[in-house]
Parts: structure tokens; C-alpha cells; sequence
């Protein structure tokens, strides 16, 4: 048994990043560092115990149920057609402008996003529907791919979003309050995409065509076909924000409403239906390991006193807290850049979440600003995911193409990011008045 706690919590840290390095699944690397450092602080009979206790928790866990039915969700949704009619809807009503499919793929996005609360789906989805469309119509393939990878990172900060809803539940926060926080920053994060292209647009108008202008019959037709868009989003977001469902029962009502839809327009087949169980099944099972693994590696961080050590250093160097903001900003941009978005959030939360917490910041706000900068992650090179999923789903599309194209994205996200920084208000202030916080 080794006596001081602290520097067997060092060695586990440094041991977890080791075996992350070698390939070993995060959860599973941070699931066994957990009971060996546990095991050497306080004995290895109560830790095999956290084998039991931390895995029956988790599944035992209501609010966990919650993002295996918006997986669900997404999966049929998409079955049903929904992502289609979705971009078509934007289409419409965009795509006469110059740049205007870059702004309907944006939009649909974030439509998406609400609907599937995933980044990576999101991206992935709309490069099969988008894409095409822009590189038919003479869209330069920076643009067009860039586009897609950023705005499936809206994914994640529109509402109701799996990391959301995983870091409500890892910090023991409201999942209502943190999706009112997020509303303004998500239509922050379109209107910041769609000022960048305008830019980019207005300095070099060949990289965007001007397409053809929809007549309002068309419109009308297209809006019509998409009552199911429609009817999906208002009864899952209406049912919450109203208080007709908790987020529970708004996540199973989606599901089941995004089945119906699918059997309805006769989109449904059996391979299609089984697949959509199959990747619901194998997202939440990865999403369930982390979060075991999470578990076990925080107990055993909390009894290093390797947290409430880092939390003091911090505290003694007298930064300001805004400067050490900053300091974390710049860690996650690379953390995110290297890790999955949920790998990144729950192997810093047992160090950063208390850090930020003690110095007085409002741990919605910090929910918020956690996830905007790690979305950021997911484009910024050299290991920005979106664009390593766009690329395998396009594989004629080089990389650096892929990156050249995020780039005035990444920009838009670092201006808005320092928007919420300085303006904390700006995601409180929602929750505040309907009196979730």
C-alpha cells in the first residue's frame, strides 16, 4: 500500500495518458488506472469492489437512459428521411443566395443537431446530402467540405445534445438549465457561421455560385413536406421547455415519435430498423464504458487529493480568474483537437470542474463554454475529428483541402467563444428568467 496518495495519483495520470497513447479505449484505460491507483492507496479488496458498485450505478442511473433514447432518436430520425427534408427546407429559401447552399447546410446542421444531439452524426449525414449538391452546382470543395464539418459541430451545442446531457449528469447539474444556457449560443454560433461565410463570399464570389431562385409555390411545397421536421422538434423542445415531459419522457416520446414517422411514410424496412438499434446499441454501450471508467478513475483521483492539490496550486500563483480561463481555453483547444469530445470533457472534469467552480463561476456558464471549446477542438488541426469523419466518407477530398476549408469557421468559433467569455450573461440569462437556476 502506498503512502502518499498524491504521487500514486501523478503516476496513475501519467499511466492513464500512456496507455491512451497505445490505443487502449479511454474508458477502459481510465477504468483500470481507477482500481490500481485506488488499489495501492487504500488496498486492492475495496477497490475490485468499484468493479461492482461503479458499472450496476451507471446502468441503474435514470438520466443515463436519456441519451441512449436521443441516439435512438437521431438513428430513425435519418431512417425517416427527416436530414433530407431538413436541407431541402433550407434550400429552398437560401440557396438563390451567393454562398446560399453554404448557408442552408449550416442551417440544416443545426437542425439535424437538435434533432440527433451529435456532432459526428451530424457531419456525417449531412456530407452524404449536402455535399454532392455543392460540388454539382460548382461550389469550390474547401468551402463546401469545410462547411459540413464545422456545422456538424453544432451538434453538440444545440439542444438536446449527448454531452450536454452527460455533463449535467457527471456534475450533478440541471439538463433543463444547461439547454436553456445553451439557446442563445447555439443561434450565436449560426449567426457567426453565416457572418463568416459572407466574408469569405464577398472576397472571392467563385468559390460560391449564385444558384437559381426558389418561387414561392416551390416553397410553400417544400415547407409542406416538411411538417415532420416540424412536428418531431416542437414535441420534443415544446414538451421540455414547456414542462409537458421531463427530459426523460421527451427523449423516450422522440424516439417513439421518430419511429412512428418512419413507419408512417413507409421508410422503415428491417435491415434499416435493425441497423438503427445496432449503432444506438453501440454508441451508448462506448458512451457507457467511458462513463464507468470516468467514475472509477474520479474515485480514485478524489482520494489522491490530486484535484483539490491542483486547485490550490492554481489558487497560489494569484492569476486572474479570467487569465486562467484562458490558460484552460488553450488546454482544451488541444485537448480537443486529440481526443473525442467526450473522452476530452470527462477526463478533465474531476480536475477542471472544481478549479472553476472555486473561483466563483457559475457552473452552467462553465457547462457551456466546456463544450463550445472543445466543439472548437473537433476542426482544429491536426486531429480535428469532423473533418478526419468527412474525409473517410470522401476520400478524394484531401485533408488539407478539408482544413483550409474550416478555417474561417474556426475563427467565427474563437470570436464567439470570446463573446460568452467576456458576456456570461449571454448564456445565464435564458435560465434566469424561466427560473432554472
Amino acid at each position: 500500500m502506498v503512502t502518499d496518495p498524491y504521487t500514486t495519483g501523478l503516476l496513475g495520470l501519467a499511466a492513464m495518458f500512456v496507455l491512451i497513447a497505445l490505443q487502449v479505449p479511454v474508458g477502459i484505460a481510465m477504468g483500470v488506472i481507477g482500481v490500481v491507483g485506488t488499489g495501492m492507496i487504500i488496498g486492492f479488496g475495496p477497490a475490485l469492489t468499484l468493479l461492482a458498485t461503479e458499472p450496476s450505478g451507471a446502468m441503474a442511473a435514470e438520466g443515463l437512459a436519456v441519451i441512449a433514447m436521443f441516439l435512438l432518436m437521431g438513428n430513425l430520425a435519418h431512417v425517416g428521411g427527416l436530414s433530407g427534408e431538413l436541407y431541402r427546407l433550407a434550400h429552398v429559401y437560401l440557396g438563390h443566395k451567393r454562398g446560399g447552399l453554404i448557408f442552408a447546410t449550416v442551417g440544416a446542421c443545426a437542425g439535424f443537431g437538435a434533432i440527433c444531439g451529435s456532432s459526428v452524426a451530424t457531419a456525417a449525414t449531412m456530407a452524404r446530402i449536402a455535399l454532392p449538391e455543392m460540388l454539382n452546382r460548382g461550389y469550390a470543395k474547401s468551402l463546401a467540405s469545410g462547411s459540413i464539418a464545422a456545422g456538424g459541430t453544432l451538434g453538440m451545442i444545440v439542444p438536446p445534445s449527448v454531452v450536454m446531457i452527460l455533463y449535467a449528469i457527471l456534475t450533478e447539474n440541471s439538463i433543463i438549465a444547461l439547454f436553456l444556457a445553451a439557446i442563445v449560443p447555439g443561434i450565436m454560433a449560426v449567426a457567426f457561421y453565416f457572418i463568416a461565410v459572407t466574408i469569405v463570399v464577398k472576397r472571392n464570389p467563385d468559390v460560391a455560385p449564385v444558384g437559381p431562385r426558389s418561387d414561392w409555390r416551390e416553397r410553400r411545397r417544400v415547407t409542406y413536406q416538411s411538417w415532420a421536421v416540424v412536428l418531431l422538434a416542437i414535441t420534443v423542445s415544446g414538451g421540455i421547455y414547456s414542462g409537458v415531459f421531463t427530459v426523460s419522457e421527451a427523449a423516450s416520446v422522440g424516439a417513439t415519435v421518430a419511429l412512428l414517422l418512419a413507419i408512417f411514410r413507409k421508410r422503415l424496412t428491417r435491415p434499416k430498423f435493425l441497423a438503427a438499434l445496432g449503432d444506438t446499441a453501440s454508441n451508448t454501450g462506448l458512451i457507457f464504458v467511458i462513463i464507468i471508467g470516468a467514475s472509477v478513475f474520479s474515485y480514485f483521483a478524489t482520494l489522491s487529493g490530486l484535484p483539490a492539490a491542483t486547485v490550490d496550486w492554481i489558487e497560489s500563483l494569484g492569476l486572474p480568474p479570467l487569465m486562467v480561463i484562458g490558460f484552460l481555453m488553450v488546454f482544451y483547444l488541444i485537448l480537443g483537437a486529440i481526443f473525442d469530445t467526450i473522452a476530452a470533457m470527462v477526463l478533465t472534469l474531476p480536475f477542471v470542474y472544481p478549479l472553476v467552480i472555486g473561483m466563483g463561476f457559475d457552473p452552467i456558464w462553465w457547462g457551456v463554454i466546456n463544450i463550445v471549446v472543445i466543439e472548437l477542438g473537433m476542426i482544429t488541426p491536426p486531429i480535428g475529428i469532423n473533418v478526419y469523419v468527412l474525409h473517410g466518407m470522401a476520400k478524394d477530398l484531401p485533408l488539407r483541402t478539408i482544413f483550409r476549408g474550416v478555417t474561417p469557421f474556426v475563427f467565427a468559433d474563437l470570436a464567439r467563444l470570446a463573446v460568452l467569455i467576456v458576456f456570461p450573461a449571454l448564456s445565464l440569462w435564458l435560465p434566469g428568467v424561466l427560473g432554472w437556476l
